[in-house]
């Protein structure tokens, strides 16, 4: 697998970073945050997406969207 790194928090400090990858080979985006853990937030997503055992739910902060749009129209996120 050939991860080309998109962009990290500009807001990010040691040891804590938020960040965004795409896969050259497959065009997927890898997102790198904060593991939701609130039961509230967790429910809400499974009412409309049922949470599988090997998925995570992440959270990203708000000023990271320019950074995940640069991700989704990158030419490598258009494989399929």
């Amino acid at each position: 697998m050939a991860l080309r790194f998109i962009g990290i928090d500009p807001d990010t400090a040691a040891g804590n970073c938020p960040s965004v990858w795409v896969d050259e080979v497959s065009g997927d985006l890898l997102f790198q945050g904060w593991e939701v853990t609130d039961q509230t937030t967790l429910n809400e997503v499974a009412a409309v997406s049922p949470i599988a055992a090997h998925e995570k739910i992440v959270r990203l902060p708000a000023r990271m969207r320019t950074i995940i749009q640069e991700a989704s129209s990158d030419g490598a996120a258009d494989l399929r």
